[in-house]
């Protein structure tokens, strides 16, 4: 009983509580609002008047639905059931190598190749060329054919005229383990003594003839080129000709060389072994003059380097005879790989003089020709050379030469007539030797640019300087030398070349002529001949793949120059014609 009236004592107070709370709320409330600012009609702001339209019903747009009620009573984490499995497969890496497949190729339609073809031209200064070159198919195991070549031409002077003639036949095979080469054939070359002296105008209105005949024979064996380092490596020449001029004076020559190499390790062995075997004639001797060379070596190759160390053993019999023994040494090494090499040698050697050789330098000799072996004493050289990418190559270096019995042409002693004052034998060349230590020292650079093959672009300059112990000058040996040379394709039709020769000024040697009777003086007059340039180009149009015409003009600057005092060359001349393939 107690318990409950404390609990309505209780709840009395309570609600007497809250009755005075209420209250008190309202009156504060009713405190703050400015009732005098209201206007007639305006409800108090704690209050609104809301229309109601219809019933509230809330309503979600079917994107935003759920549709599923929510099972409060779970309160499970769900957790999936999982099932692994290893397939045991072989990986295929396909960035390695692999067989190729063999596709076959479109039918495309082969170039037509002629092996033969025919050249006629005709030009001023009663010039006629024509050329025939025959050649069987491209089968390696005989390949053969022949060739005739025709030039003449005459110029102004009185007896100043030239003929050229060439025939031959020619044979190559390529078999499994070496190539074989072989030409027979025949040359011959004629002019006249037709020399002009301005200040002797006179003297030589009837110039002598001169021929020179060459019949020739010359074939080679070589290895053919293979991957096995085991192999020897070797080849054969052999040269034979029967040279004479319409007078007494001839040689006849054989001479065969071999090369044997053989790889052991890291390093090559090998020799060059040669015999040049000739016999010389003339009116006034019969000589015999023959020369053997042994050349072993070994020859250290690695990269970026090499190394060649040998000896050079020459010995002349015959005529006359001497041994000497030279320094056989070379090193090249890659300065820059690919790009630059610096190379440099020394060695020596003994160079047989031929009359032969010097029949085709200087046609215009005299008879009975002095004839002494050149010996280079030593020989040193050195430079860079490379490759400036994929179009450009180039050499430039230094040498150095020590020489004895270094031959010079000097005009040789004309005779003068007793009664008349005609003058005989004008002018020839004779030869000379210095025989003592001679020194040649100089630079030389050579340059080959190819775009592609519609640009080609060649040169080569050589600048020397000359020491000669007991002669004035070194007797019409410039010492500047420039020749360069370009193939302009400018379609596939039309072709163009130019050719340019520049040579510095040499002295010639000039000998006082005696009297008929009188014994020739050593009194001598030098005499400048001047430097020349010798500019040349020629185009060619294929009208058909078979059929072109040519033009081809020489000495364009048209100066009567001298490369031998006293024999002009031929001016301004012009060759145009038409060659026929088949």
């Amino acid at each position: 009983m107690k318990r409950n009236s404390n609990m309505t004592a209780n709840s009395s107070s309570i609600k007497y509580t809250l009755f005075m709370l209420f209250g008190l709320s309202a009156h504060a409330v009713q405190a703050q609002v400015d009732t005098t600012k209201r206007k007639p009609g305006e409800l108090p702001p704690t209050m609104e008047q809301v229309e109601v339209v219809r019933d509230y019903r809330p309503i979600l747009a079917d994107a935003v639905k759920i549709r599923q009620s929510p099972d409060l009573t779970n309160i499970r984490a769900y957790q999936p059931k999982l099932k692994y499995s290893i397939q045991d497969k072989k990986l295929d890496i396909n960035t390695g190598t692999h067989r190729l497949e063999i596709q076959p190729l479109a039918d495309l339609r082969r170039e037509t190749l002629y092996n033969s073809y025919a050249k006629l031209g005709v030009g001023n200064l009663s010039t006629l060329n024509g050329e025939v070159y025959l050649a069987s198919g491209e089968d390696e195991f005989m390949q053969y054919g022949g060739f005739a070549r025709h030039l003449s031409q005459k110029g102004k002077l009185e007896g100043q005229s030239f003929s050229q003639q060439k025939i031959g036949v020619f044979a190559r095979s390529i078999l499994d383990d070496f190539t074989l080469d072989g030409e027979i054939g025949f040359k011959r070359n004629a002019s006249n003594y037709y020399g002009y002296n301005p200040d002797l105008p006179d003297a030589n209105l009837d110039p002598s003839s001169i021929a020179y005949s060459d019949i020739y024979a010359k074939g080679e064996l070589t290895s053919n080129f293979t991957d096995n380092d085991a192999l020897l490596s070797y080849s054969v020449k052999a040269d034979a000709y029967l040279f004479s001029n319409n007078y007494d004076a001839g040689e006849n020559a054989f001479a065969i060389s071999a090369n044997v190499n053989k790889r052991v390790n890291v390093f090559n062995i090998g020799a060059n072994v040669s015999g040049d075997f000739a016999s010389v004639k003339d009116a006034a001797y019969s000589i015999g003059n023959h020369i053997g060379k042994i050349n072993p070596y070994v020859r250290f190759k690695g990269k970026g380097y090499n190394l060649t160390l040998g000896a050079n053993f020459v010995s002349e019999f015959g005529s006359q005879s001497q041994t000497n023994i030279f320094p056989a040494v070379n090193l090249e090494l890659a300065f820059i790989p690919e790009y630059a090499t610096i190379y440099a040698g020394v060695d020596g050697d003994v160079k047989r003089t031929s009359l032969r050789t010097l029949a085709y330098e200087n046609p215009y000799l005299n008879t009975n020709i002095a004839i002494e072996n050149m010996t280079e004493k030593f020989n040193a050289y050195g430079g860079i050379k490379g490759n400036g990418g994929a179009t450009l190559g180039y050499k430039a270096g230094v040498f150095y030469k020590r020489i004895n019995d270094l031959p010079f042409y000097v005009n040789a002693p004309n005779t003068i007539g007793p009664a008349d004052g005609s003058i005989y034998n004008f002018p020839r060349f004779d030869l000379i030797y210095d025989n003592g230590e001679n020194n040649i020292y100089g630079l030389e650079g050579e340059i080959d640019f190819q775009v592609s093959e519609a640009f080609k672009l060649g040169g080569k300059v050589t600048i020397s300087e000359y020491d000669i112990e007991n002669e004035e000058e070194a007797w019409f040996m410039p010492k500047f030398r420039a020749e360069g040379n370009t193939r302009i394709n400018i379609t596939d039709k039309v072709f163009v070349t130019g050719e340019l020769l520049f040579v510095g000024q040499t002295y010639a040697k000039v000998y006082e002529s005696p009297y008929f009777g009188e014994t020739a003086s050593l009194e001598y007059t030098k005499v400048t001949v001047p430097a020349f340039a010798d500019l040349s180009a020629g185009i060619e149009y294929r009208i058909t793949p078979r059929i072109g015409v040519y033009a081809q003009f020489n000495n364009l600057l048209n100066t009567s120059y001298q490369r031998f005092l006293y024999y002009p060359r031929l001016g301004f001349n012009a060759i145009g014609g038409v060659n026929f393939s088949f």
